[in-house]
């Protein structure tokens, strides 16, 4: 195990144990995250807890993306590159250079979590996808775990300087949409990356809060 894979792997643990004792949300799907193989995982956003979170629970080493103006000097940028998180314009559809590492870390058998809506959600509300989840499974013809994040927002909104440990955040995990599933193939014209991208949007919109468990 390299350096990179230690600190991952070091840092999965500690925000494993955070979600654990802090948040205790409950998690339904974690059957449905393959236990090897190339695989986008597709949620909703709506807090910077999202991304740490979203893969807490899966035993996988998974990639990210995070804009670029993040990587600033200091730890933060080290670790983030540490972790393999790929940098990203805002404008990410453009970003050529996000995208052959995108397409770098699919074709490696990786998992790459992905927010098709492109920015956080005011409001914890599903937004519009964006297409350039769309692109990226059309051109790598991924498998897609839809995932839905609940309350995420309520624990640390947008102008919040510090959380709220009185809410939990909650994750359920969809069941793999294949190819056949969700692209409509080249006949759709131009509009085909959008069309898989709401077609994965939709899916995150059908996942359920999962069931509290009783103590």
């Amino acid at each position: 195990m390299n350096t990179n894979d230690q600190i991952y792997w070091l840092s999965h643990t500690l925000i494993r144990n955070f979600y654990t004792e802090l948040l205790r949300g409950d998690i339904e799907g974690l059957q449905h995250i393959p236990r090897k193989g190339p695989c986008i995982l597709a949620s909703n956003h709506a807090s910077h807890f999202d991304p740490p979170l979203v893969g807490c629970k899966i035993m996988r080493k998974m990639s990210f993306f995070a804009r670029k103006s993040l990587w600033k000097p200091g730890p933060a940028s080290w670790w983030l590159n540490a972790v393999d998180t790929i940098p990203v314009d805002r404008d990410g559809e453009s970003d050529v250079k996000a995208f052959k590492l995108t397409i770098g870390a699919l074709k490696r058998g990786g998992i790459l979590t992905l927010f098709p809506e492109g920015t956080r959600s005011k409001d914890g509300r599903l937004q519009t996808a964006k297409p350039g989840i769309g692109m990226i499974a059309a051109k790598t013809q991924s498998l897609v775990i839809p995932c839905r994040i609940f309350n995420s927002n309520k624990v640390l909104s947008r102008n919040a300087k510090l959380p709220n440990l009185n809410v939990s955040i909650h994750l359920a995990y969809g069941k793999p949409l294949y190819p056949s599933e969700y692209d409509p193939g080249k006949g759709a014209g131009k509009q085909r990356y959008q069309m898989i991208a709401d077609r994965i949007m939709e899916n995150i919109s059908l996942l359920k809060l999962p069931r509290q468990k009783i103590v």
